[in-house]
């Protein structure tokens, strides 16, 4: 295992998760890496992250305000990377966008909670874990992460 910078992309599902539920897995994961790391985004992830927030079946666990003071901590928190190459390996196309940035951002990890994602791990190196197994793994470790 290689010791590596805290840089990880974070699918959707989990900074939703981590959203409504801070003290979730997904909530600690995402606190973990942006108080040790970095957490890497992308326009699209970010769009996207938005879009979902903004579903009327959200509105009964967090308020438009709510809502709108994560994304724009999120967004003031992430270091932005714009993919030059495109993939296509998931089954499901619209995780290509998360394993492109893992690879153009230099990622230790991508944390996600979908299936389709999982079944990659290590993708080129970068392993794939969920909210949990990620959070095992750094406690485990150091705060240097031995991913």
């Amino acid at each position: 295992m290689r010791q590596t910078e805290l840089r990880c992309v974070i699918d959707t599902n989990v900074l939703i998760s981590a959203a409504l539920f801070a003290d979730s897995l997904p909530g600690r994961a995402l606190r973990l890496v942006l108080s040790k790391g970095t957490s890497l985004a992308s326009a699209e992830t970010l769009t996207e992250t938005a879009e979902v927030l903004g579903r009327r079946k959200l509105d009964r666990y967090l308020t438009w305000e709510e809502r709108e003071t994560f994304l724009e901590a999120l967004a003031d928190r992430v270091a932005m990377v714009e993919p030059e190459i495109r993939l296509a390996v998931c089954r499901d196309p619209s995780d290509d966008r998360l394993l492109e940035l893992a690879v153009a951002g230099g990622a230790a990890a991508i944390i996600a909670g979908d299936q389709d994602l999982l079944t990659l791990s290590p993708f080129r190196g970068i392993p794939i874990l969920s909210p949990r197994a990620f959070l095992e793994r750094y406690e485990a470790g150091s705060p240097a992460v031995d991913l």
